[in-house]
């Protein structure tokens, strides 16, 4: 098998090093703002796209498709994001007869349309939040409906993903107002406008199975992920198994999700999301049809290569293991290290890394493709790294994630790596006392705390100016003042507050 990537940054990387070890050829489509990459150096071949913008380069299907032929690839792996759940991407792939990695282009039409993946959920026992059943016409047809199912609601887009197309309604003035926003956001981001509306639980956990199905019918579990520490509806830390479930609601989750799946027919890796109420009510969320961001936790869990599970399948084999044979041993972390300013908001903060120097030790993964002075491009999203942790049990995978992130250095731009190091400190977190509105008492408390911070950075930062001129140095590159800060924790009492 030849594989075509259509993917870049780290995800790009973490397949090319599954297929390194499998001896499968890869080819790398990048654009002008990757060209100098990590993942463009180690794959085996590379196809330059012209542009930059995602419509250029990682969205353009002909693009991509022409790119996978020329070369001669027989498969095309997706990553996430991007083209990775589109259904007419997977047509034009089959079309130019190239493997798609992943399910189907009908399994994907079907349960990337949230109406019919509600329809399909409900038709197999699996409970689903209360809601429309089909699209919403105008906004007094959601108001009608948010009036019956009582308020607070969240308006979604049909065929929206990655937590956008989504916004909260508490009233009926507010169901209106959103109706028109979302709807605006929809066609914007996903090409149609189509909404519904679900019932907004108070304070659910978000908690997802991860499935793997050949096409010989076979479907496993590789056990479940705690999502629930969020933003925006986009996941910040992620964790393996989770502290919610006992033996009795885990196998509820998972055979939810397998009947999910079989009825949908689908195949490859996906992952079934379940919004879990705290009297152990569950209701299918949603289906992710790809590989997850945090897919790394569950491969540090089961000790399962879930990209040469995938590859496997799309080249016809059975699954390579049982449900028997998977067993979960200890615990697993994952921090999504974002290039964004917690203090803002989560603005992204593109620019360049000027050093960078990633963790090590027992339990510790990092996948990246940062190095000292790579740029982070402005055009794609904000993730830069995700840093996981393993061990024995939950309370030595936080210790160990503490000692990781204090040994992580980004300096150039703001990361979200002071967050984690607070959180890793929580006591609500370290009890596992959370559910998906955890941030927004916890911000307050961050924002402060690094507030306090900066304050001592700027001190620390002019000493050790005053200082270099003093002695007449030679001008170092300037440091990060939350990683300058970080080195006096230990004279000012600020221990934790730091990297």
């Amino acid at each position: 098998m030849k594989l075509f990537i259509a993917n870049r940054g780290e995800i790009a990387l973490r397949i090319i090093r599954t297929c390194r070890r499998l001896g499968v050829r890869t080819v790398l489509a990048y654009s002008e703002a990757d060209r100098e990459s990590l993942p463009v150096r180690y794959a085996d071949e590379r196809y330059p796209l012209k542009g930059s913008t995602p419509a250029e380069t990682y969205l353009n299907t002909p693009k991509l498709v022409q790119a996978a032929v020329r070369t001669g690839c027989d498969a095309v792996h997706p990553g996430y994001g991007f083209l990775s759940e589109d259904p007419s991407f997977v047509e034009a792939c089959e079309a130019s007869d190239l493997t798609f990695v992943g399910p189907s282009s009908r399994t994907l039409a079907k349960l990337g349309n949230k109406i019919q993946a509600r329809t399909v959920m409900k038709e197999c026992d699996v409970p689903v939040i209360p809601g429309s059943d089909d699209t919403l016409a105008n906004e007094e047809e959601a108001v009608e409906l948010a009036t019956k199912i009582g308020c607070p609601v969240i308006i979604k887009a049909v065929h929206g993903g990655g937590g956008r197309g989504m916004r909260i309604a508490n009233d009926a003035n507010e169901v209106r107002k959103f109706f028109r926003i979302t709807r605006l956001e929809a066609t914007s981001a996903f090409g149609r406008g189509d909404i519904y509306i679900e019932k907004q639980l108070a304070a659910p956990r978000h908690i997802e199975i991860q499935a793997l199905a050949d096409s010989r019918g076979r479907i496993i579990s590789l056990g479940e992920r705690e999502c629930s520490i969020q933003r925006r509806h986009q996941k910040l830390v992620e964790e393996a198994p989770s502290v919610a479930l006992g033996g009795d609601l885990r196998q509820k989750l998972t055979d939810a999700a397998i009947r999910g799946l079989t009825a949908s027919g689908y195949t490859n890796a996906g992952t079934v999301e379940f919004l879990v109420e705290k009297n152990g009510e569950f209701y299918f969320l949603e289906v992710n049809k790809r590989l997850q961001v945090e897919h790394l936790v569950t491969e540090l869990t089961t000790r399962v290569d879930i990209v040469e599970q995938q590859l496997n399948v799309a080249a016809g084999d059975s699954l390579t293991i049982s449900q028997n044979e998977v067993d979960v041993i200890g615990w697993a972390i994952n921090c999504r290290i974002n290039a964004e300013d917690p203090r803002e908001d989560f603005m992204p903060t593109p620019g360049t890394v000027i050093q960078y120097h990633p963790p090590t030790g027992p339990g510790v993964r990092i996948d990246s493709a940062l190095f000292s002075g790579c740029a982070i491009p402005e055009y794609y999203d904000s993730l830069i790294a995700k840093l996981a942790t393993h061990g024995t049990t939950r309370d030595e995978t936080i210790r160990r994630m503490r000692v990781a992130l204090e040994e992580t250095e980004i300096i150039g731009v703001p990361t979200t790596v002071p967050l984690h190091v607070q959180l890793m400190q929580d006591e609500r977190f370290v009890q596992g006392d959370f559910d998906t509105t955890f941030l927004n008492g916890f911000m307050p408390s961050l924002n402060s705390t690094l507030a306090l911070y900066e304050k001592l950075a700027a001190v620390v930062a002019a000493v050790e100016k005053a200082s270099s001129r003093t002695l007449h140095t030679d001008r170092q590159p300037q440091r990060s003042r939350w990683r300058t800060a970080a080195r006096t924790r230990s004279v000012t009492g600020t221990q934790g507050m730091g990297l």
